[in-house]
């Protein structure tokens, strides 16, 4: 039911909030900024660096992957994880002119 009232509104703003959504976990911030601080694809195993069981990251990296923040391309038995580049501009775009229409608000009366 909650789905279908996401419907509701723009385009736009269900993508935001479903990127918002993915971005509001710890784990999976950490998980972007250590892939973040790579130089590379990371082909290691990411529970070695992120303090939760190896289900739950998989669960994390995938809400990551389902939002298009990271890939994961599978080569033998491990998995490169990677920045997506190209979603992490429109997501700073995207966030940026959200905020920007939010600090634009003329109202000082609270």
């Amino acid at each position: 039911m909650a789905e279908a009232k996401t419907q509701l509104f723009d385009t736009d703003l269900q993508e935001l909030a479903q990127l918002f959504k993915a971005l509001a976990h710890p784990a999976r911030l950490q998980i972007l900024n250590f892939l973040a601080s790579q130089n590379a694809c990371f082909s290691g195993d990411i529970t070695e660096v992120i303090p939760l069981g190896r289900t739950t990251v998989n669960q994390h990296l995938n809400e990551l992957k389902k939002v298009g923040l990271i890939q994961g391309i599978v080569r033998g038995s491990k998995t490169n994880y990677c920045l997506d580049n190209k979603a992490l501009e429109l997501l700073e775009k995207t966030s940026t002119g959200f905020i920007n229409n939010l600090t634009n608000c003329n109202c000082n009366e609270c």
